[in-house]
């Protein structure tokens, strides 16, 4: 018999869709009770010691390859009819087997608007003890937080959670010109980043194991300590179908039907089925269950079991923009180490030998910038009255929380910005030959208006099959589109203004030579935002409540 088979028989109290960042958080906490079975499905391989996702300087690597989902978004009006790509983790671990390592707290004012819409316990004060729960922090020592201004405040950091978070031991050669930078533009830097207030100049805390310096993320921090509990079983690369759903007085999820190395089975949890497939899959998942929007359902073939017209809707995701500048030709960058075949050999070396070097560098220049910062007293003004008109207009919760960061002594970050030697635009690709250094200034939009949403494709016609989840959902982020598009917009392009102007500004200005991408001469920043804007990661739904259905799927 297969895996399949053994986990197919098993007799579990607690199954998890979802072997990702939530959902192995979730198999460490709950089988800690030892009466309970845990079950945990995940699409993609258990891969904890492919070096690709381990070694922190190769982050960016696994994008695009077989650890990657490779979704990818329908054309978008915005963006000038272009599609994006949309990486998610297909790894045990999901995307934080992927990402940059970032160990990031939003604004405290952020979490209490969550509150504030009717989820009791989720703002800051009702949160901070969990965020402490998850963290180890490895604090720098005195000399380190001298030289690279790796500042901390202990009470903001946990001291024995699974996830380990480290400044790195290394920095860039542009990182020591960060803080003197944008302190002169008038940018304070952060006494701690995690503290509850973001905004300012810091250094990126790191999700790194400092010992073995590799990635510290779900797989590695929740399930390889626990890995040999007797009440907890992962099955890997099985697709779930669909959650099972009993209507005995009411819909209840009883389990779900799987397919692993092309046998369907199913499975049975006798308390709950956890959803925690991730923002593309969840709300595809429970559409393929019969629950999402009446049309939805009815155009891909599936029965409606549950009405819900919120499923896959209020889809919100952060954009970003890269600025390419000349560097001085004697700087050495990533991209000297990614290109450079002797130079990549010596990284490996040094790294296999001594766990030091290239390879445990990330770019950790950080900045969050209000719109006071950005622009004028004038236009703030301006675009705090078209916030606050299109909230009045639209009478929508979200809209009127996202219109008070428009207000003018508001200090929320509107923009983040990230400075790191190497190219990073996907638009900009140098001449053959060429051996000019380059550096990449980042603009990301904090606080979007643009909604959208994610729904399983219709079929075919009337008489084809239903829509199956072996068909990739319909992404639609809806980027600079809809009634506040020009909102993000006009934000979007004050922030790369500013990033400009940080570039231009001593003594990071002493490193670069010009702008290179767009030219020098190019100041056209409303079609730069339509044609380069690309994915930042943070995606998330809406958060206010609906409905609870049974006591099962959450």
């Amino acid at each position: 018999m297969t895996r399949a088979h053994f986990f197919s028989q098993s007799s579990f109290d607690y199954l998890i869709v979802g072997g990702g960042t939530a959902g192995l958080a979730l198999a460490a906490r709950l089988s800690e009770q030892s009466q309970w079975h845990i079950g945990v499905i995940e699409a993609g391989p258990a891969a904890l010691d492919d070096p690709v996702i381990n070694v922190p300087g190769r982050y960016g690597e696994a994008l695009g390859g077989p650890y990657d989902w490779q979704f990818e978004t329908i054309a978008q009006p915005g963006l000038n009819g272009r599609a994006l790509a949309w990486p998610r983790g297909k790894v045990l671990g999901g995307t934080s087997a992927l990402n940059l390592m970032a160990w990031n707290r939003g604004h405290r004012e952020d979490y209490d608007a969550w509150e504030e819409l009717g989820n009791e316990g989720w703002g800051w004060d009702g949160l901070q003890q969990f965020f402490l729960r998850s963290e180890t922090f490895h604090p720098p020592d005195e000399a380190h937080q001298k030289l690279h201004q790796s500042c901390y405040q202990a009470v903001h950091h946990g001291i024995d959670g699974p996830v380990q978070t480290i400044h790195p031991r290394e920095y860039g050669p542009s990182h020591r010109f960060w803080h003197a930078t944008l302190n002169a533009m008038g940018v304070e830097s952060s006494p701690d980043s995690l503290g509850g207030c973001n905004s300012g100049a810091w250094n990126m805390v790191c999700t790194v194991d400092p010992h073995r310096q590799e990635r510290s993320y779900a797989a590695s921090a929740y399930y390889r300590p626990i890995q040999d509990r007797e009440n907890l079983t992962v099955l890997c690369e099985a697709t779930v179908l669909e959650i099972l759903l009993e209507d005995h007085y009411g819909w209840t999820a009883r389990g779900v039907k799987l397919r692993c190395n092309g046998e369907e089975f199913t499975v049975s949890a006798t308390k709950e089925v956890i959803l925690s497939a991730g923002s593309v899959q969840s709300p595809q998942l429970l559409e393929l269950s019969g629950i999402g929007d009446r049309g939805v359902l009815e155009a891909a073939g599936i029965p409606v079991k549950i009405h819900n017209p919120n499923v896959g809707e209020n889809l919100q995701e952060h954009m970003m923009t890269a600025t390419v500048f000349e560097l001085s030709a004697d700087l050495t960058t990533r991209d000297d180490l990614l290109y450079t075949p002797a130079q990549r050999t010596a990284a490996d070396d040094e790294y296999a030998a001594s766990r030091t070097g290239p390879w445990t560098i990330l770019p950790c220049s950080i900045a969050y910038c209000a719109l006071s910062t950005l622009a004028p007293p004038d236009q703030v003004q301006t675009l705090n009255q078209h916030a606050e008109t299109l909230a009045e207009e639209t009478q929508d919760p979200h809209d009127a929380l996202l219109a008070r960061q428009f207000h003018p002594n508001s200090h929320r970050g509107q923009v983040e910005y990230l400075f790191d030697l190497g190219n990073w635009s996907p638009f900009f690709t140098p001449e053959p030959g060429n051996n000019k250094k380059y550096g990449t200034m980042l603009q990301m939009l904090q606080y979007p208006f643009s909604r959208g949403s994610i729904h399983i494709r219709p079929r075919r016609g009337s008489n084809e099959p239903a829509t199956t989840v072996d068909e990739s959902p319909i992404i639609d982020p809806r980027y600079y589109h809809g009634r506040g598009g020009h909102l993000d917009t006009e934000v979007m392009k004050l922030g790369l203004r500013f990033g400009d102007r940080i570039c231009q500004k001593p003594p990071l200005a002493s490193i670069i030579a010009r702008r290179a991408f767009p030219a020098p001469n190019d100041d056209d920043t409303d079609r730069f935002v339509h044609d380069c804007t690309v994915t930042d990661w943070h995606r998330e739904f809406s958060f206010i409540p609906d409905f609870y259905l049974s006591s099962c799927i959450h």
